[in-house]
């Protein structure tokens, strides 16, 4: 595929990934040219009939029955971008800025935000150049919709705010300048059009679900490395065990872990050394599993909504309506979000506890104690046990759900608000954390490896093992190893240690 057309409702989560970090141009299907002019002719048409409609005749929020004059309509989208452009924080990753673009730019294709075609046009025309708005993280009550990050996208279409360009963060006008734009004015409902949506929870979140449906692997392979290194028993694993609980996730995990083990002389049978693990081994197929249904269950939401129109209002020419309703509140993915937080931190949960087991010579069935061979003089993978921990009851603050939460805005108009982004923010960060505690189990299974003389390794946990050992080396004495998670970690969120 060498250029990305959108129609507003075929969008995948794979092509968002593509265009967001990979580049691929964009273009505006043919097919979708009808309906936005239609749309765009029926708000013309009642501007000129001066018939009241909220957002293009009205005020916003409180002030939907302050009633604008004609003359006012562009000033009135003017000063909506400029006065809702008031988030704070750190930058979001130029990824997700691309993404933001790309959805929002999907949206207006479908046709029912009255938008003009060149001010569509224009937005696909800054994605494909590369002027990327600068978009503070913080801000965002997720309905109605992300008005403040996409505020900040729309500023430097109008030549104001920051953009980065070519590696660079300049001012709105240098940008498009730079790129060969023109910044634009905006005419009646077009602000409305850019700003009134979910694109950027949802843009953190399709990127997202992509990463934790990756980071499953990377999880699995972590346990079946731990499962040889702490003489485990797969058998818990056979296919008849999942069959007879019918979780698809579950049994998808089990015969995954199987085939990693496969042919693994590390492993043992029930009874050999013990009747049955702990259940941090035992039960990996149940809870990587559960995760993976939820992972399902999030994708299914963010396709939905990746192809959704969430304006308000909505312009419907076929039937000759201009229809407030509430398609911008972000509650769909709000929970979706809320939902993947937890199944991401169950993920360094379980992870943790096969750390425990591999570091505490009570639990490691002989292992010296924190994988060290000279305990006492060195402290081995002690204070790794402390991060990963550290690192678990953080999640579990941040794993607490945002949508549960409502502050009322715009003088009690907006009496119930979603708190999607800030949930997708917090997902963020889990993942992010999730990859620190896989990156430690896995240099501990692979620490513990070598305390055998001879390591039979499965087909899969093999190539794993040597994947890790390539990264981070035995561990034969105390050394710092900030380095070492970082690089482990940063191969996992790339997807190539599995």
């Amino acid at each position: 595929m060498s250029v990305l057309f959108i129609d507003g409702g075929s969008l995948t989560v794979e092509e968002v990934v593509k265009v967001a970090r990979d580049n691929l141009p964009v273009a505006l299907a043919e097919k979708a040219i009808p309906s936005i002019t239609k749309s765009r002719d029926l708000v013309d048409s009642y501007l000129d009939e001066e018939r009241v409609m909220y957002g293009i005749t009205t005020g916003f929020g409180k002030f939907s029955d302050v009633v604008i004059q004609k003359g006012e309509v562009s000033d009135l989208q003017h000063n909506l971008i400029t006065s809702h452009a008031c988030a704070v924080g750190r930058p979001l990753a130029t990824d997700i800025v691309r993404a933001i673009m790309l959805l929002r730019a999907n949206a207006l294709a479908k046709g029912h935000s009255g938008i003009r075609l060149e001010t569509l046009q224009l937005l696909i025309e800054m994605l494909n150049a590369g002027v990327h708005p600068v978009v503070p993280e913080q801000g965002s009550l997720g309905a109605s919709g992300d008005l403040a990050p996409l505020a900040h996208i729309v500023l430097p279409m109008l030549g104001l705010g920051k953009a980065e360009f070519q590696g660079k963060t300049v001012s709105g006008s240098e940008a498009m300048a730079q790129a060969g734009l023109s910044a634009i004015e905006l005419h009646a409902k077009e602000g409305l059009a850019l700003i009134n949506g979910t694109q950027a929870m949802t843009a953190i979140g399709t990127l997202l679900i992509a990463d934790a449906q990756k980071l499953l692997k990377s999880a699995n392979s972590a346990a079946a490395l731990t499962m040889e290194a702490l003489r485990g028993i797969p058998l818990a694993y056979d296919p008849k065990v999942q069959e007879a609980r019918q979780q698809t996730g579950q049994i998808e995990v089990a015969k995954e872990l199987l085939a990693l083990l496969q042919d693994s002389g590390m492993v043992t049978e029930q009874g050999q050394i013990r009747v049955q693990d702990a259940y941090s081994l035992r039960c990996v197929p149940q809870v990587h599993g559960a995760s993976s249904d939820a992972f399902n269950y999030v994708r299914q939401v963010i396709t939905r909504e990746i192809n959704a129109a969430t304006d308000n209002p909505l312009i419907f020419p076929e039937h000759d309506q201009v229809i407030s309703a509430g398609n911008f509140h972000g509650q769909p993915i709000a929970i979706a979000m809320d939902f993947l937080k937890i199944a991401l931190a169950e993920l360094a949960n379980i992870s943790e506890r096969r750390i425990e087991r591999l570091v505490n010579p009570q639990l490691s069935g002989g292992l010296p104690a924190f994988l060290t061979p000279e305990g006492g003089l060195n402290s081995g993978l002690m204070i790794a046990q402390y991060t990963a921990a550290s690192i678990v009851s953080e999640n579990k603050v941040l794993a607490h759900p945002a949508s549960v939460d409502s502050i009322p805005s715009s003088a009690n108009q907006e009496d119930h608000v979603s708190m999607g982004t800030t949930a997708a923010r917090q997902a963020r960060q889990i993942y992010h954390n999730v990859c620190y505690v896989l990156a430690i189990e896995l240099i501990a299974a692979a620490q513990a490896l070598e305390f055998y003389d001879q390591k039979q390794l499965g087909r899969g946990t093999e190539l794993i093992y040597h994947k890790v050992r390539d990264i981070v080396s035995p561990i034969v004495r105390d050394r710092v190893m900030h380095d070492d998670f970082e690089n482990l970690a940063q191969q996992i969120r790339n997807g190539k240690l599995c």
